[in-house]
């Protein structure tokens, strides 16, 4: 069966000037549920994550200093949310759900967040709309259990994974992966273990040759045990923040790849939302809709 994280915390807490591309995570699931995609019993609430295990990948001094409301003015305007108790909340649930399925595509090979992909946070700070970041800790969680060896984390959003490539640096048991607009946030990149950067209106022909030449690489290569995949549909043509060119058919032939190549290695795959900011939410919803269904039909 597959397993799909969501909660109606990851609705609240939000500033009224974010909530409109946040839709989605509510959208999303009535969506897939409405066509027949997945059924209620698909779905399942994280709670909250202790803190022992948000602390294998993050500082206490800054867990401690969120928790509490302690930010500074300059910390706040990085993350670029008001803070508040309840913002804190929906990330460390948001953590949860990313570990959990995690925990669950083990079993069944694939599992999915509605929410995840908090990228842009670092071990002890936050920016870019992400104060904890879910992959890292959930990778930190298999490797700290011994559950995995290698993990490979596919970063498809728009944006560079700067936070996990920065958490992740002097991690060889991490191989992370980002391919992005090289003239979109964030302006100073980390490096990953393997960075495309991608001029502006790079259409779905040279995405998709691209992303096949480099990912089967890296699988062939590294031979990872799992893979957390970082599906933004941030990349399409219709983004508002995005500047690549890609149609919602691309956008979906790129998931087929990354599950095909998942599915034929059997690997274990965790999947996370990540961005989509295009003017009309049925596109954000259609392309996120995408992913799903062809989890559903590839593993299922």
């Amino acid at each position: 069966m597959l397993r799909i994280a969501w909660s109606e915390e990851y609705t609240h807490h939000l500033p009224e000037g974010h909530r409109f591309p946040m839709l989605k995570y509510s959208l999303l699931p009535e969506q897939l549920i409405y066509e027949g995609t997945i059924k209620e019993e698909n779905l399942f609430k994280p709670g909250l994550l202790e803190d022992d295990v948000i602390l294998l990948c993050h500082d206490y001094a800054y867990l401690n200093k969120l928790k509490n409301l302690q930010l500074t003015p300059q910390e706040i305007r990085k993350t670029g949310f008001p803070l508040s108790l309840g913002l804190v909340k929906r990330e460390i649930i948001i953590l949860n759900g990313t570990l959990k399925a995690a925990l669950f595509a083990l079993e069944h090979k694939v599992a999915m967040n509605i929410a995840g992909g908090t990228h842009h946070a670092f071990r002890d700070s936050g920016e870019g709309f992400c104060l904890l970041n879910d992959i890292a800790v959930a990778a930190s969680y298999l490797l700290e259990n011994n559950i995995v060896k290698k993990i490979l984390v596919v970063d498809l959003d728009v944006h560079q994974g700067n936070g996990t490539a920065s958490i992740f640096k002097n991690e060889p048991r991490v191989f992370t992966f980002s391919m992005h607009g090289a003239n979109n946030y964030p302006a100073r990149k980390e490096p990953s273990d393997l960075d495309i950067a991608l001029p502006d209106k790079t259409d779905d022909k040279t995405y998709l040759h691209l992303l096949e030449a480099n990912l089967f690489r890296i699988l062939e290569n590294f031979e990872p045990e799992f893979i957390f995949y970082l599906s933004g549909v941030d990349v399409l043509e219709t983004d508002k923040l995005g500047k690549l060119s890609l149609s919602i058919a691309g956008c979906k032939e790129r998931d087929r790849m990354v599950f095909h190549a998942c599915k034929s290695l059997e690997i274990p795959v965790a999947v996370c939302m990540g961005g989509g900011y295009s003017e009309k939410i049925t596109d954000i919803v259609e392309a996120h809709a995408n992913t799903f269904r062809l989890a559903q039909e590839i593993f299922f």
